[in-house]
């Protein structure tokens, strides 16, 4: 005789897991996109005040991205190392776009 209940709550184990990875996987890159917009919106903030003679607010604005940016990778769930050298790739691409 063949228990159902018992393949039934493995298949809604198997569910709630590839959701829980999923939504794992989601959250990671958007933390790195997000990371990745304030390096660069941050720097061309601090570039255009410094350089092209932008008000001195873009300069303490893109030093407040900044700092944020530096925040952002520690809400990573991996080890620092490993998100670093997976946020340079996200930093090339974001940067080419």
């Amino acid at each position: 005789m063949h228990d159902f209940g018992r393949v039934s709550q493995g298949r809604c184990a198997l569910r709630e897991f590839r959701m829980q990875h999923l939504t794992s996987v989601v959250r990671s890159v958007s933390l790195f996109v997000v990371a990745g917009v304030c390096e660069i919106g941050g720097g061309w903030l601090m570039w255009k005040s410094i350089k092209d003679g932008r008000p001195a607010w873009w300069g303490v604005l893109g030093g407040l991205v900044l700092i944020l940016y530096g925040i952002i990778p520690t809400l990573q769930a991996s080890h620092f190392g490993r998100i670093y050298a997976v946020h340079g790739g996200f930093f090339i691409v974001l940067a080419l776009l």
